[in-house]
């Protein structure tokens, strides 16, 4: 029987339960990805976000983020993104390139009204995000869900790299029916 890693299937299948651990697991690596974008001013931007659903018949990931956040005037500026995660117990990194679209508002109603309160804190705050301030704590925090926007996320591809015993990397790509590609680690 062979492990995972030594096949481009094992691969894939590995990329994609981990991105389900992610959205399952709040202590998963996966949870929380680097989500990079191109600021408007051409400058690379990465942030930390929060992996809300990963589907593989699909291809699609969701993030949540408020409305008024700079990742937003990149995305719509340039609606790509790139997404990183480091899986420390697997040994495995997983680069993920994607197409985003926003959506906000009445599309976004119904997943708001399930989000718990706590979590809605994250979504409405004054002056909007990136807005200099005075001093550290000069803002105020009230859900609004105008604010709330879903960023679908449709992967166009994924590059995995097994960092074990023997080092392997694998590209795949949306275009190419998820065929795996060996490539030099």
């Amino acid at each position: 029987m062979s492990e995972w890693f030594e096949t481009a299937d094992g691969i894939l299948s590995k990329v994609w339960g981990t991105l389900g651990r992610g959205v399952a697991d709040a202590k998963h690596p996966a949870r929380r990805p680097t989500f990079a974008t191109v600021s408007t001013d051409g400058w690379p931007e990465a942030r930390t976000v929060v992996l809300r659903t990963a589907d593989r018949a699909s291809g699609m990931l969701t993030v949540h983020t408020d409305l008024y956040s700079d990742k937003i005037k990149s995305l719509q500026a340039s609606p790509r993104a790139a997404l990183h995660i480091w899986d420390a117990k697997q040994d495995l990194q997983i680069r993920l390139q994607a197409e985003v679209v926003i959506d906000t508002g009445a599309a976004t109603r119904a997943l708001w009204d399930k989000i718990p309160d706590h979590a809605q804190q994250s979504y409405g705050v004054t002056p909007s995000p990136g807005t200099p301030i005075e001093t550290a704590l000069d803002y105020v925090k009230e859900p609004d869900p105008d604010t709330f926007a879903v960023l679908h996320c449709t992967i166009t591809t994924i590059d995995a790299v097994h960092l074990g015993t023997d080092h392997r990397r694998v590209s795949f790509s949306r275009v190419g029916h998820w065929q795996g590609q060996w490539l030099s680690p």
